[in-house]
């Protein structure tokens, strides 16, 4: 039961680097295909100020990952990132239904998938969510709350 309560107090730490290390890539990676190309495609979906939108989105995928990263601010963080995922949901993932894995065809061997659904999308805000409720767990910038420091 001891070593049970030790382990535990782990259990966010593969959360923060899942959750954070794939928002800084996901805004790194559209950072570096340029700002204006991934507004244009924000225009495209007739999402509102694309260029405002896209610097919005670029800016709450790098520094709320790197937030979650490192284990500071996450409940300041969490609710632009949530809101990221929520529009990226309705805009784009909805229409692909849930799964994140959609197998379209099997040519010359090799699988051929379609869009992702939304899937993912709602993995991630539950991570986000278990981190909110939970905290951040050991190695963070963040000190732990007196409840997290007794368990």
């Amino acid at each position: 039961m001891i070593l049970s309560r030790q382990l535990t107090r782990w259990a966010p730490l593969p959360l923060r680097l899942i959750i954070g290390g794939g928002f800084i890539q996901h805004g790194v990676a559209k950072w570096m295909h340029g700002a204006s190309n991934f507004a244009a495609i924000l225009q495209a979906l007739n999402v509102p100020f694309p260029h405002l939108m896209a610097l919005l989105t670029i800016t709450t995928e790098i520094i709320g990952g790197c937030a979650v990263l490192l284990g500071a601010f996450i409940p300041l963080a969490a609710v632009p990132m949530t809101i990221v995922l929520l529009v990226a949901i309705f805009t784009v993932h909805l229409s692909n239904g849930f799964s994140s894995i959609r197998l379209k065809a099997v040519v010359d061997g090799k699988a051929q998938f379609g869009p992702p659904g939304y899937e993912c999308d709602l993995l991630y805000i539950a991570g986000l969510v278990t981190l909110v409720l939970g905290g951040p767990g050991p190695l963070a910038l963040t000190r732990p709350t007196r409840t997290e420091a007794q368990a």
